[in-house]
């Protein structure tokens, strides 16, 4: 059975989930499809960061400024 909690300290909410085979699972919700597996929950939430801030910068290539980046940044280029 899978036991997950939730880390709400930084800037995104994430979720983990530790499988049966004591992998664990980092989750962000609000952004579809990032999440990420580590051996320890604190190796998973590295990873999930940093697949977060990969996802985050190709959609502000594309021109899609999602709110959690539109709030870290007051310069306009961020919010074009």
């Amino acid at each position: 059975m899978a036991k997950r909690t939730q880390n709400k300290a930084s800037s995104f909410f994430i979720e983990f989930e530790r499988e049966t085979d004591k992998r664990w699972i980092a989750d962000i919700p609000k952004l579809p499809g990032v999440m990420a597996y580590g051996t320890t929950k604190e190796e998973a939430q590295k990873k999930v960061f940093a697949i977060a801030l990969r996802t985050l910068a190709d959609k502000v290539e594309r021109g899609i400024t999602p709110t959690p980046v539109a709030k870290l940044f007051t310069h306009e280029m961020a919010r074009s």
